[in-house]
């Protein structure tokens, strides 16, 4: 079986005890390939690889912002000239649809050249502090940054780390979901060919247990940016508090999605259950709890039925399927218990479609979409991140009512707001506690704005002019003209 390996400084390498594990297809579970499975002594030889690149070049502070622009430039050419080869690589490892590979591949793309424009754009200021001194403030690069990645949007999310990582002069240590490594390796080959030096970008695949945490502690790691969930993120702040690493995060979510009686019909609806169902639920900003208000409440309930009805299950490589896999055996079992805990809430089951019948793929790890009508904001359904594909819809009577719902949560990543209504679509989208709202639409992020969570979706912001600056510091410069 074919076997990718490590990069480190430079080269693809094997595991430093050469063990290596099967990363699977989510669709069929056939495996794929084996893929080296990193140790302790992997990650610390990434890290000082990355150390030395940054210290003594030629990444680092003093690396000129146009050799940067022009690498990232490359960058951006190699994923358009290889988009169709990194997307199906992206389906077969994670279970999503190809066509929405395509789009994430295009995305990062997108970010390096965004980023590349960036790399010559980062600028200080000059704060005035009287006639008898210059005070300068220059942003420099923090160091080596420390990258984890999670198996939904693998490709999607490491771009948006790496690109502003490397536009900044940091250098950087990926260490990507065990599920799906194969684009974080790839994405590794072709910063190569762009002319990347060696040691600026490292790979580390295997158990995010031992990985992760030995990234996270490691002395010689400067900050560090996470993307996963809540729980892990909770473990991963306390452990870089040791050492005062700067740590971006970006947690999970429960979402409302607010359907107002004036709202367009059917778009709303239908929109709806996209912003749930698209990547098969596997997203942190899924609306999942769907406040309908009681005057649309049956016809809403209908919309979305309809629409979760109509979508089809199968292998993501297949132009007809409209819904993958799970992207585990796991993570299959953990929505499957979701269900049964929502089936006996006292909430309705309103429609529960069918897993695929096509032998070949037997192996798969298929959740049907889910719609449970009736649900009460208390019920562990509405409370807790499932990361599937199921619907908690949950009725309101007016606005008031729909914000405090849509805030009880102990999330805060993204809301959606469907109204004809512009002064209530201002009123609702400040009132939420939310790090992105959208209005009249579902699950847009753009790289060109920050993106990021309030309450325990996490802090810090990724994308835009804000995800540049969390690889930056400020250094003030005083300069004495007395005497």
């Amino acid at each position: 079986m074919d076997r990718r390996r490590l990069y480190i400084d430079g080269e693809f390498v094997d595991a430093s005890d050469g063990q290596a594990e099967p990363t699977r297809n989510p669709a069929t579970g056939a495996a794929l390939c084996e893929v080296a499975k990193g140790t302790v002594e992997d990650v610390d030889r990434a890290v000082r690889a990355a150390r030395r690149a940054f210290d003594e070049g030629p990444w680092g502070p003093d690396s000129p912002p146009r050799e940067r622009a022009a690498i990232l430039h490359r960058v951006a050419e190699l994923l358009r000239r290889d988009r169709e080869t990194v997307a199906e690589l992206e389906t077969r490892d994670s279970g999503k649809l190809y066509a929405d590979s395509l789009a994430d591949v295009d995305e990062v793309a997108f970010m390096f050249d965004y980023y590349a424009g960036w790399a010559t754009k980062i600028s200080g200021s000059i704060p005035p502090v009287g006639p008898d001194a210059v005070s300068l403030v220059v942003k420099e690069p923090v160091g080596v940054a420390g990258l984890i990645t999670p198996w939904n949007f693998p490709i999607l999310m490491a771009g948006q780390k790496v690109a502003p990582a490397l536009a900044s002069g940091c250098t950087a240590v990926l260490k990507p979901a065990t599920h799906t490594p194969l684009t974080a390796l790839e994405l590794a080959r072709l910063l190569a060919e762009a002319g990347l030096p060696d040691g600026v970008f490292n790979v580390v695949t295997g158990p995010g247990s031992v990985l992760g945490n030995c990234l996270v502690t490691h002395p010689a790691v400067d900050k560090i940016s996470f993307t996963g969930s809540t729980d892990v993120g909770i473990g991963i702040q306390q452990q870089a508090a040791v050492g005062l690493k700067r740590v971006t995060m970006e947690l999970g979510g429960k979402s409302p999605n607010i359907i107002f009686g004036d709202a367009e019909r059917p778009r709303s609806f239908e929109m709806s259950a996209y912003g749930l169902f698209f990547n098969q639920g596997e997203c942190c900003t899924a609306g999942s709890r769907v406040l309908v208000q009681r005057s649309i409440y049956d016809d809403a309930l209908d919309g979305m039925v309809e629409a979760a009805r109509a979508l089809r299950l199968g292998d993501g490589m297949d132009p007809s399927t409209t819904m993958g896999p799970m992207v585990s055996a796991a993570q299959k079992r953990s929505v499957e218990n979701y269900i049964d805990i929502g089936e006996h809430s006292g909430a309705r089951l309103a429609f529960k479609g069918d897993t695929p019948t096509n032998p070949d793929l037997s192996g798969g790890h298929f959740v049907p979409p889910t719609v449970f009508a009736e649900v009460d904001n208390a019920m562990t359904i509405a409370r807790e991140e499932i990361f599937g594909p199921v619907m908690s819809v949950i009725p309101f009577d007016d606005e008031d009512e729909a914000i405090h719902i849509a805030n009880d949560t102990p999330y805060g990543l993204a809301a959606a707001v469907w109204t004809t209504d512009l002064r209530r679509a201002l009123r609702v989208s400040r009132a939420l506690r939310a790090g992105t709202v959208w209005v009249n639409d579902s699950q847009p992020v753009p790289a060109e704005a920050p993106f990021g969570g309030y309450k325990q979706s996490g802090y810090g912001r990724e994308l835009g002019r804000h995800g540049l600056e969390a690889y930056l510091e400020a250094k003030h410069i005083y300069i004495s003209m007395s005497g």
